[in-house]
């Protein structure tokens, strides 16, 4: 393992100690003890970012990006109910119930609207909050989105996932391991078997908000042609792929992604910077098109 793959992966073990500006904190949310991974000094940009993890994962694989978008952010990273460092209920909520749950965690911290980022089935999770509750989201970005319907099925997801694991960094493997425990496989399984029986298209034809499909450019989850078809869901959609990045992006590709995100958050800025030079600003993709 490279140093540079030891270094992540003391951060990523480092809650509930303060590691990488991030500290972590406990509240009642839901009837649930839920942990939450936030910037320990607020960013001096409005609005606040909500990181929402994927189904067998946690705030520990979010790090790298939480740490980089912290130094112009407020940076937010909940465990979602029996994933983490957060209570493990009996049963395993639903894209439904994740969002709901969201909903009551705004509250409890008094955000919104924010911007949302969700990845893998959080994507799915975080489309449906954007979808019912408009007044919380300001913008919205759908990283490595599930599930693609030319796959969706447990099978399908699983054989992708397996795919993806020889294209993703090593040092990986420890996080996932220990997440899956935090977890327990049943309800990493129950998770697996509520996404492939949402339709996120129902979601996506409702979200308002500014949006931005986000992908790595080797991700064989969310593969181009379904992360082409959600931009086309969504109004106004804007799509960016991060070049030589798997479906992990948001952990291997931090800056790549927090540059997605600020553009998405600055368009004025964005534009003038375009109109000043004559070219987008420096290895970033222009709005509505994908690097590869």
């Amino acid at each position: 393992m490279t140093r540079a793959g030891r270094s992540e992966l003391r951060r990523a073990f480092a809650a509930p100690r303060p590691a990488a500006g991030l500290v972590s904190e406990f509240r009642s949310v839901g009837g649930l003890r839920t942990h939450t991974r936030r910037s320990a000094v607020p960013g001096r940009a409005d609005p606040p970012v909500v990181l929402v993890h994927g189904l067998a994962v946690s705030h520990r694989y979010l790090t790298p990006l939480a740490a980089t978008l912290s130094a112009h952010h407020p940076v937010y990273v909940p465990d979602l109910p029996g994933f983490g460092l957060t209570e493990r209920p009996g049963t395993a909520y639903d894209v439904a119930g994740h969002a709901a749950f969201l909903v009551d965690w705004l509250a409890a911290y008094r955000l919104g609207p924010v911007c949302l980022l969700g990845h893998s089935f959080g994507a799915e999770v975080a489309a449906a909050l954007a979808a019912r509750r408009p007044d919380l989201v300001r913008a919205l970005v759908l990283a490595g989105p599930t599930s693609d319907p030319a796959a969706r099925s447990r099978r399908g997801q699983i054989g992708r996932w397996l795919v993806d694991t020889l294209r993703e960094a090593p040092w990986q493997g420890p996080i996932l391991v220990r997440d899956v425990i935090d977890a327990r496989p049943w309800r990493v399984f129950a998770t697996l078997s509520h996404s492939v029986r949402n339709a996120i298209e129902e979601d996506l034809v409702r979200v308002t908000a500014p949006t931005l499909v986000l992908a790595g450019a080797r991700d064989p989850v969310a593969p181009a042609d379904w992360r082409a078809e959600a931009v086309r869901l969504v109004p106004g959609a804007r799509a960016v792929t991060v070049p030589g990045a798997a479906h992990n992006v948001v952990t291997t590709a931090p800056d790549p992604v927090a540059d997605a995100i600020h553009d998405l958050l600055t368009p004025e800025e964005e534009e003038l910077t375009s109109c000043v030079s004559g070219t987008p600003r420096s290895g970033r993709p222009e709005a509505g098109s994908a690097a590869s």
